[in-house]
């Protein structure tokens, strides 16, 4: 019996050992095919960040187009921590004294559109506080960050909550009123930041299909596409999703309002899901490919950044949203992305899905490149 007991014991150690083994086999493989991934992403990311900045050697204003690409920026920064990144958007910030739109004559500052220094208030000029914030975070300063809490302030003492009144708003000014919450520990931006949200929403959401128009101009039914459906902008999309997740990302996790923000970028990641081309991308007019088709990759970016995001922080399934980025992965790799680190099919500067005809492998912008850059640093946190 003591025998037979011995034996079964044995058999059992060896069952057991050897599974143990296919577990750290198997565990082993998964850590290499993921490190080797990583290394593939920030490749990628060296690959197109370096031609662009060996192009772009003088820096331009502080204005959104710009401002978007150094927010794609920092987050390769953050991933690879190449100085080279972080001293460029330094030197960024200092060519434009850490302002946006310069005018120190608070009785002219405007926030409609505008191009001038007049327009301080109008959020293309405010995007560029994220990455001063980021920068300060680095090494704190309070140079960089004096306009930020000057223009931003004085925005919050005013009666006025329609500040963001087209959708590309959100992204380019919510980041900035969370990171400057995280720095100062104000909680008006966080009240003032759910104030003005809330405005948008109601002007532009489309609470059946759970997207965002992108201004009142192109409202259902007095706009529709050529098919007579919703028109709802890719890039005007991909800018409040991907500034719904900077949003949360630095969110207080008791914040009264946060389950209304997770509740939009949930309901808006469910319908991106289901319009995704079998390609990968999105097109231009997210219900209607006939309105603008073809590749289009900023507003492909910017959904692939928020989806991984959301996967990486547990507010998506990977179960049901994996798919969804991997295809869009392929995409932004294999086609956007060309062989001497362009990032193509960029659709140009514009307001609306049909605006531009000719979205070639050459098309490209820098807030596209900001776009891809995140979304390339958030599959690197991905696969980790």
């Amino acid at each position: 019996m003591r025998k037979l007991i011995t034996i079964t014991f044995v058999l059992v150690s060896f069952t057991v050992y050897g599974r143990m083994q296919d577990v750290n086999t198997a565990e082993k493989h998964k850590n290499t095919l993921e490190q080797k991934m990583k290394k593939e992403a920030i490749a990628i990311i060296k690959k197109v960040n370096d031609q662009w900045q060996s192009v772009h050697t003088e820096h331009g204003n502080a204005s959104w187009n710009i401002a978007a690409y150094h927010t794609g920026n920092m987050a390769a920064y953050e991933l690879t921590g190449d100085e080279r990144y972080r001293k460029y958007s330094e030197a960024w910030a200092e060519k434009n004294e850490w302002k946006g739109a310069k005018s120190d004559d608070k009785s002219r500052w405007k926030y409609n559109y505008g191009e001038t220094d007049e327009y301080v208030l109008f959020g293309d000029w405010q995007i560029c506080f994220q990455t001063y914030a980021d920068l300060y975070k680095l090494a704190p300063d309070d140079r960089k960050i004096a306009r930020a809490k000057e223009v931003m302030e004085y925005e919050m003492s005013t009666p006025n909550n329609d500040y963001w009144w087209w959708a590309d708003g959100l992204y380019m000014v919510m980041p900035v009123m969370t990171k400057l919450y995280n720095i100062t520990k104000n909680s008006l931006y966080l009240s003032k930041l759910h104030e003005y949200f809330n405005y948008a929403k109601n002007l532009m959401y489309d609470e059946e299909a759970c997207l965002f128009y992108r201004d009142v101009k192109y409202i259902f039914p007095e706009h529709k596409t050529v098919s007579g459906k919703k028109d709802f902008w890719a890039r005007g999309n991909g800018w409040v999703f991907a500034g719904l997740a900077k949003v949360l990302q630095d969110l207080p996790a008791d914040d009264p309002y946060r389950q209304e923000y997770v509740q939009v970028f949930q309901s808006m990641a469910k319908s991106l899901k289901n319009a995704q081309m079998p390609e990968g991308y999105w097109t231009r007019s997210l219900l209607d490919e006939s309105q603008a088709p073809g590749y289009e990759t900023s507003g492909t970016a910017f959904f692939t950044y928020g989806l991984l995001w959301g996967m990486n922080t547990g507010l998506l399934k990977k179960s049901e949203y994996q798919e969804t980025a991997q295809k869009a992965w392929r995409y932004l790799t294999e086609i956007a992305l060309q062989s001497d680190g362009t990032v193509g099919y960029v659709q140009p500067i514009g307001e609306r899905a049909d605006q531009h005809k000719n979205v070639n492998e050459r098309s490209t912008a820098d807030f596209g490149v900001g776009a891809f850059l995140l979304a390339v640093s958030e599959m690197a946190h991905f696969i980790e």
